[in-house]
Order: C-alpha cells, then sequence, then structure tokens
C-alpha cells in the first residue's frame, strides 16, 4: 500500500461514495477539500471528519461554475502548491423517460454536470496533480440499463471517453494515474431512481465499497 497523500479534493463529496471516500481519505490522515453543492450535507460531513480526528475544507459550489472551480484550484495551489489526490463522483442523474420522449432541459443539464464540467476540470487539475510528481485521479463507471435512460447514458459514454482518452495520454514519469473504478450496486440516491423498488438491504455500503476501491490503488 502506498503512504497516504496529505491532501485530496473530493468533488461530489456531500453523500453516497463521495461522502465515504471523504471520510476514509480523513481517518487515514489526508485533508480532504470536500466540494458539492449542498451547505448543509457538506457541514454534516465536516462532523462526521473531524469526530473521527479528520481534518476538511469545506467548498459548497457548483462544479458547472467554472470560474468558482478555478478560483478554488487556485486557492489549492497558493495554500499546498499541489494536490496528490483528486477523487471525483459528481453526478447528475438526469429524470428516467423513454428515448423518444426525452427532454432538452434534463438533457444538458446532465451534459453540463457529466461532461461539460468534468472536460474543464481535467485542465485545471491536473497541473496540481503534476506538481505533486504525478498524482492520482480517480472516477467511477457504473452499470446503468440502457432502458429510459438515454440522456444519463449518453453523457456517461462522454464522460468515460474522456477520461479514457486522458488514461491512454497520461504516459510521462510525472503524468497523473487515472484510475476508472466500477462500484458494486449501493443504495444512493442515484441508484434509487433507476430502481425505485429494489430491496436496498441487500446492496453494498457505501463505506464498504470505499474501502474494496480506494484499497485497490493503495489509498
Amino acid at each position: 500500500m502506498t503512504d497516504h497523500p496529505t491532501l485530496a479534493l473530493v468533488t461530489g463529496a456531500s453523500r453516497g461514495l463521495g461522502a465515504a471516500i471523504a471520510e476514509r481519505l480523513a481517518a487515514n490522515g489526508t485533508h480532504v477539500v470536500a466540494v458539492a453543492r449542498t451547505q448543509g450535507a457538506l457541514e454534516e460531513l465536516d462532523d462526521r471528519i473531524q469526530a473521527a480526528g479528520g481534518q476538511a475544507t469545506l467548498a459548497p459550489m457548483d462544479i458547472c461554475d467554472a470560474g468558482a472551480m478555478q478560483h478554488l484550484c487556485r486557492n489549492i495551489h497558493d495554500r499546498w502548491g499541489a494536490l496528490p489526490l483528486w477523487v471525483h463522483t459528481a453526478v447528475q442523474t438526469p429524470p428516467l423517460s423513454p428515448a423518444t420522449m426525452a427532454d432538452d432541459k434534463d438533457f444538458a443539464k446532465a451534459l453540463d454536470t457529466n461532461v461539460t464540467a468534468l472536460q474543464r476540470l481535467i485542465p485545471y487539475v491536473s497541473p496540481l496533480l503534476m506538481a505533486s510528481g504525478g498524482g492520482q485521479a480517480v472516477f467511477f463507471d457504473d452499470d446503468r440499463p440502457l432502458k429510459f435512460a438515454s440522456a444519463y447514458m449518453a453523457t456517461k459514454a462522454a464522460q468515460r471517453a474522456l477520461i479514457n482518452a486522458w488514461q491512454a495520454e497520461a504516459t510521462t514519469a510525472r503524468a497523473a494515474r487515472v484510475h476508472l473504478l466500477t462500484p458494486r450496486p449501493m443504495p444512493t440516491a442515484v441508484r434509487g431512481r433507476f430502481h425505485p423498488s429494489e430491496n436496498r438491504d441487500a446492496l453494498a455500503s457505501p463505506h464498504d465499497e470505499a474501502a474494496r476501491l480506494m484499497g485497490g490503488i493503495g489509498l
């Protein structure tokens, strides 16, 4: 197992897998910069992190706000100089609908969060990862059913293409190590939208998945 990073940026940190990963990292001595839109959920995360003896910096902002994310990355540079780890769990799940009835506004919102925001963030964050001697960037895939999820699946496919391209291009010694991991089904709000009548007791807990997935890459 590698040494635990001293600093991590977690985008989409307020709930589900993002929150569980933030808690795991903080418990191992990593200072977590936690980004999410919901102030209250971030404060609850911070309470749990502090209760376990960890530290976090809360950044209540929308990853789709390019100016806010630029400012955050500049602040990370000015305060710490580098970023060893970026974990990205933020996702927009549009309402389910047949492909023949897909709503333009819902699709545009999913595209903005799942694709455009990530396309911006990679150039913002990658210099901070390189400054740490390479760093690691961690993303997550899933196996959502195609039926009634055309907007979600289309934007996730585009997101996957961005990540795969970055993986293929990261060939120098100082380039970030880019991971694309697949969690087991968890009782998250995202999955609940796709499987509203599912027995949630049979699903993996986000904390167990955080331990399995991050442990698998030495974190």
